[in-house]
């Protein structure tokens, strides 16, 4: 591990799932290239890849031609075939997308298309008797079952992907290190570190909860800012745990990016309960963090953030009324399983979804990747981030093979 000066060909900041998966796809693109991983936390996917239920999305929800469906689609098969072909605990288990009031009937008809639009196989439209059959306690009028989603243990395939870059592919990763500076040269990006100073051919920004603030080391002017929202779990006691088969979800609002409270038996079998999608005061507020109210006082000083509190207050306050409440909690994810009592859940963990908002107080949805000179700056992948991590980094390794900007 180098802890002096040493020159790379390429440095990728972060360590999640997606920053693991552009270094590996580079690696395999550029045989003998060296490559150089910075993190400053002790190990891999200590975020948002270490912080969610490990569901592998099936593309279902996603505008047919944007990145992100594409990328979905492609990221979910090659994340199945690695976690085959490697022993890492998977299973295609299915989810139920249901609809409990008949206003919603018309969004799931719209999913069911999106779906077939985006590839996916095996998508059937079933009515209450068929909800029964896939899931025999859950309820609605509708719904449709995805064959294609599953649930796969996301932390060790991001630690068997750090094997492989260090053991075959001879990269370097210094875990436990700030990027204190970033500055272009000629030749290259000079990467300053708590640990020393490295330059750098390309440099990759895959710095996550980070990743905006990284941009502006590097003098890039960024469309977007990321506004940290905490998503808040419970979980079911192992009793009330068999209520559940696999994955049910609600028909989601289509004004946001997220799916709304739903269930998760995970690869552990310990099934979730939410999330649900609050500000978080920090980006890196999980359950038992101290707020950081700099982060807050800085997000107040961004115009988009105002605009996206104007256009979303009312659901703004409806979710901080359900985090504080167990039984309100309870009560919304009734809607799918109604033998669900608020004794059944208990507080679960909670994770910081890195959302990307544009000056115009959008909620981006799309994957954000922004170029400037040497250094290429993924600002917006949250989920299906870690589902679509490893096309994600064959996308950004064969532009660059390929002499392709991102801009």
């Amino acid at each position: 591990m180098p802890r002096g000066n040493a020159n790379y060909d390429v440095c990728v900041i972060g360590a999640g799932l997606v920053g693991l998966a552009v270094a590996w796809a580079i690696a395999r693109e550029r045989p003998g290239a060296s490559i150089l991983i910075v993190d400053k936390e002790n190990g891999v996917a200590q975020h948002q890849s270490g912080h969610n239920s490990g569901v592998v999305h099936s593309g279902l929800y996603y505008k047919p031609g944007s990145l992100k469906a594409q990328l979905c689609v492609e990221g979910r098969e090659a994340m199945y075939q690695l976690c085959e072909t490697t022993g890492i605990a998977h299973e295609r288990s299915g989810k139920l997308v249901i609809a409990t009031k008949a206003r919603e009937l018309e969004a799931l008809r719209e999913l069911e298309q999106r779906g077939r639009s985006n590839g996916l196989s095996g998508i059937e439209r079933v009515d209450r008797d068929g909800i029964r059959e896939y899931e025999p306690h859950a309820a609605g009028l509708e719904a449709i079952h995805v064959p294609d989603s599953g649930v796969a243990d996301f932390p060790a395939v991001a630690a068997h992907l750090a094997r492989l870059l260090v053991d075959d592919h001879h990269a370097d990763v210094l875990y436990g290190t700030q990027v204190t500076g970033l500055r272009h040269l000629t030749d290259g990006v000079e990467v300053e570190t708590s640990q020393g100073s490295h330059m750098a051919r390309l440099l990759v920004n895959c710095a996550g909860l980070h990743s905006d603030r990284v941009a502006v080391m590097a003098g890039l002017e960024p469309r977007v800012r990321i506004v940290p929202f905490r998503g808040e779990y419970y979980k079911m006691t192992d009793e009330a745990s068999q209520l559940v088969r696999g994955l049910i979800y609600p028909v989601p609002d289509p004004r946001y990016p997220f799916l709304g409270v739903h269930f998760t038996r995970r690869i552990d079998d310990m099934v979730e309960v939410g999330p649900n999608a609050i500000l978080a005061i920090g980006r890196e507020h999980y359950r038992g963090a101290s707020p950081d109210w700099g982060e807050l006082g800085s997000l107040m000083r961004y115009g988009g953030f105002w605009r996206l509190a104007r256009k979303n207050w009312i659901s703004g306050v409806r979710e901080m009324v359900y985090s504080r409440s167990k039984g309100l909690y309870a009560r919304l994810a009734r809607r799918l399983l109604p033998a669900l009592d608020h004794a059944d859940i208990v507080p679960g963990g909670a994770g910081v979804r890195a959302q990307a908002v544009d000056r115009r107080g959008n909620l981006v949805d799309d994957f954000v990747i922004q170029q400037a000179g040497n250094s290429i700056h993924v600002l917006n992948a949250p989920s299906p981030g870690a589902t679509a991590s490893l096309a994600i980094g064959r996308h950004i390794a064969t532009r660059i093979e390929g002499g392709a900007t991102f801009d």
